[in-house]
């Protein structure tokens, strides 16, 4: 397969696309001319959450954001806004900043003590008569800005001067989540997991509920998938099976339904309810999405109105944010996940558990935790059955018999869309035709089907 870029230059190939919506090669997850071409043509043109703001509250704080071969700082700025750049001093190409920290009046390069100030200005240059001038050229010497804006409580950065403001690129995931207020929402924790795979493998495995029933049979209750045939409808034993789902979520990914909402649940065990199957489990849900909303903006909570997201339908748990950001609310909370690539087969994950009311106490700001080993004993019981399955998965694709994913169309369709997106941004489409694309992969993925991304046949 051959394409040509943004700017008709010369074709390039581009291997192993999804040719066929339901078949993705196998290759796209180990090979590494695949990998080196993502670096190159997906990642710099990408929005990419970079940090939370309550990671870098005041003026002057920086974090660090690394993705593949490219470092960027991201800073808070006199206003509380945020400025990004390079991570590169002018000189020598030193890193300027590294994780964490404040910028009290400028960064200095460790090397040779070029220095820059918090909006990456310039500041110093140390025998600076000991360069010719074409080297001290005004402008050239400040750190080269990136992109910066924010949404959502988080700063986000992309390489490409060119690409659409953030916000045109997120729809619809954030007009939903704006709906679900989670610029309110603060890190109870941070997790991180260096994983033995593909970031699209990795990606992958949260992607679809296909895999629930085997992989996680403790979210397997009748309250969630239906009755089982001939079974009759227990109004107790309805909502003994619910508060059980709820609490099984919540120790198992420690965080996504908040023990809070669980406590609010068991409250209302004495609910009356119909007798009709339906009509129970909708007064159910109205009463639980009632109390819960009630519950915290009597603490003075920014809480959604969680009856009108439902009737709205926007009472889903789980939205991408293309390439690598997830955000998935349940009841007053929220798990987040971030995925970076760290190599063709290592994969950095990242998950926070966000919650409401935060803001009210005193604690540090958040900061990246220890990458944990995809086995470590002490990840939550969701998390861990799934990073017991995909490496194995990573494993079995080099299997000489096997040749690509066959996917369910119908279960498992969001990760052709998803992979057929990054084929349109390795095939070097030009934004405005990748906007539709995107808007089709930034929604709620469970079940979600294979669909015309208005981009086939662009990458062959």
């Amino acid at each position: 397969m051959t394409i040509v870029d943004d700017e008709g230059r010369s074709p390039a190939a581009v291997p192993y696309a999804v040719e066929v919506p339901d078949r993705v090669p196998k290759e796209r997850y180990y090979d590494p001319e695949f990998f080196r071409l993502e670096a190159e043509r997906l990642w710099p043109r990408v929005w990419q959450m970079a940090c939370r703001l309550e990671e870098i509250p005041e003026p002057g704080d920086f974090a660090e954001y690394q993705i593949v071969d490219q470092s960027v700082v991201v800073v808070r700025t006199d206003d509380l806004g945020v400025t990004a750049f390079q991570n590169a001093c002018r000189h020598r190409g030193v890193k300027v900043a590294t994780g964490h920290g404040r910028c009290e009046s400028a960064f200095t390069c460790p090397f040779h003590g070029w220095r820059y100030g918090p909006d990456g200005t310039n500041v110093g240059v140390p025998r600076r008569r000991s360069f010719s001038e074409h080297n001290l050229c005004a402008g050239e010497l400040d750190l080269t800005p990136v992109r910066c804006e924010t949404w959502g409580g988080c700063a986000w950065i992309n390489l490409d001067p060119d690409a659409p403001p953030l916000r045109e690129c997120l729809e619809p995931y954030a007009s939903i989540l704006d709906a679900w207020k989670v610029e309110s929402l603060r890190t109870e924790w941070w997790y991180a997991a260096r994983l033995p795979v593909n970031w699209k493998l990795a990606i992958e495995a949260f992607v679809e509920a296909y895999h629930v029933p085997q992989a996680h049979p403790q979210l397997v209750i009748p309250t969630r998938y239906g009755l089982r045939p001939g079974e009759e409808f227990d109004r107790e034993a309805f909502i003994e099976a619910d508060i059980r789902y709820l609490r099984a979520m919540n120790e198992g990914m420690a965080g996504m339904v908040h023990a809070d909402d669980v406590a609010i649940a068991e409250s209302l065990r004495d609910v009356e309810l119909p007798a009709e199957p339906e009509a129970a489990m909708a007064t159910w849900n109205r009463t639980l999405d009632r109390a819960v909303t009630d519950w915290h903006r009597q603490r003075g909570d920014d809480m959604p109105d969680l009856e009108d997201l439902r009737a709205r339908g926007l009472n889903l748990e789980f939205f991408q944010g293309f390439p690598n950001a997830f955000v998935l609310p349940m009841y007053s909370s929220a798990s987040a996940y971030r995925f970076r690539p760290l190599g063709p087969e290592e994969t950095l994950m990242e998950i926070w558990s966000l919650t409401r009311g935060a803001e009210r106490e005193e604690r540090e700001p958040p900061r990246p935790p220890e990458a944990w080993s995809h086995d470590d004993p002490r990840w939550p019981p969701i998390p861990a059955q799934d990073f017991a399955n995909i490496p194995l998965q990573q494993q079995g694709l080099h299997a000489r018999g096997f040749e690509y994913m066959r996917l369910s169309g119908q279960l498992e369709g969001h990760i052709s869309n998803f992979q057929r997106l990054v084929d349109g941004f390795l095939a070097g489409l030009p934004h405005d035709r990748l906007l539709p694309a995107l808007r089709e992969v930034n929604v709620y993925p469970f079940d979600r089907p294979v669909v015309d991304l208005g981009i086939e046949g662009a990458a062959r």
